[in-house]
């Protein structure tokens, strides 16, 4: 039986490097036949050569094409989504803030408790049967892949040998039939046998083309290995998250549930009593406060003064800085006063000497 070599390629190999496939002498034998019927100079041989297989690959795509299509893949994540959603939601009603405080907390608790326990329980019993719906049509999706791909190696395997033996004709007729068509040819120059070369040449073309396209149907049946396994490899694994919500999520919650019931019963008295308990000190607390409060206040206004010593400190500085700021004035203005009689002195002798200077300067002239 012919095996797929997956072994993974380089990027620095050769890409356009043939698809290893080892044979067994079987199958050497088989592919021996093929080639033996195949005749280059029928147009129907030629174009008919491998179509079976071809048909057989076109009829499993649409097969898979059908499963996938069919196939629920939503179902079973809505139905563990919708699963956490009631467990949430249980969650966030139980525990909302109730609008009665103290001795109606506990008793609304309750109360919404049981209620939201008995809706959820009815929708976990709804979700456990449509789990364990989608666990029995994962599993028969499981066993058709097997199938699929085990119907995939045997396409893989039959179009190996066409193309096993497609490859061998042409180099037959690369090799030997056309280069004893050639010398005949150009021995006889016979114009029935020039023609009868030509021809078979246009038919070698033909046929790799055909041989060509079994090699690209063979890739198309190679990459669809792949694919069933991820589509087979994602059901597996919802399998056994549904699997584990059957047999783990779900009992888990449940218990939880129960003992969450136990508890709230055991609290409820204890609940009352700690409203009760908290409110009266509370009521002391806030009590003794305002007492405090209240006293002190009354202690400060008695003993507080008509004027406040720190009003009289606030107006002796300012008035101290007043003085200050009016001195400080006073001196500013007799030093900018000294400073303008000494310019004025200085502007007088300046003006006489230019007046004296001019005067000299005219007795000179004359």
């Amino acid at each position: 039986m012919a095996n797929l070599d997956i072994t993974p390629i380089d990027d620095n190999q050769d890409q356009n490097k043939s698809i290893t496939v080892p044979f067994t002498e079987e199958e050497k034998a088989l592919i021996k036949q093929y080639k033996d019927k195949i005749n280059l100079t029928s147009t129907t041989d030629v174009i008919q050569f491998g179509v079976g297989s071809q048909t057989k690959v076109s009829n499993f795509s649409n097969e898979i094409l059908k499963q996938v299509r069919t196939k629920d893949m939503g179902g079973a994540e809505d139905v563990l989504l919708n699963l956490r959603s009631d467990i949430r939601s249980f969650d966030e009603n139980v525990n909302k803030k109730p609008l009665i405080p103290f001795f109606d907390n506990m008793k609304k608790k309750l109360q919404r408790m049981r209620t939201e326990y008995q809706s959820v329980e009815k929708n976990i019993h709804q979700i456990e049967l449509k789990l364990e719906g989608h666990y029995k049509n994962l599993g028969k999706d499981v066993h058709i892949f097997d199938r699929l791909f085990q119907e995939n190696q045997n396409y893989f395997k039959e179009l190996s040998l066409y193309i096993a033996a497609g490859e061998e004709k042409l180099q037959e007729a690369h090799a030997v039939t056309l280069p004893q068509m050639k010398a005949e040819a150009e021995e006889t120059g016979d114009q029935h046998k020039i023609q009868a070369y030509k021809d078979m040449e246009q038919h070698v073309v033909r046929f790799e083309r055909k041989v060509h396209d079994l090699k690209l149907t063979r890739m198309v049946v190679l990459q669809t290995a792949p694919q069933i396994r991820l589509i087979q490899n994602n059901s597996s694994s919802l399998m056994e998250k549904i699997q584990s919500s059957l047999v783990n999520t779900i009992p888990l919650w449940k218990n939880q549930m129960v003992l969450t019931l136990g508890i709230a019963h055991s609290q409820k008295a204890l609940e009352a009593q700690k409203a009760v308990t908290d409110a009266t000190n509370e009521l002391l607390r806030r009590n003794s406060e305002m007492l405090k409060e209240s006293t002190i206040n009354v202690a400060k206004e008695t003993e507080r003064g008509i004027v406040d010593i720190e009003t009289i400190k606030k107006a002796n500085q300012d008035i101290v800085s007043t003085i200050e700021q009016v001195l400080q004035i006073q001196r500013e203005g007799r030093e900018k006063r000294k400073v303008v009689e000494q310019e004025l002195l200085q502007s007088e002798n300046e003006l006489k000497n230019n007046l004296l200077k001019s005067a000299a300067d005219d007795k000179l002239i004359q």
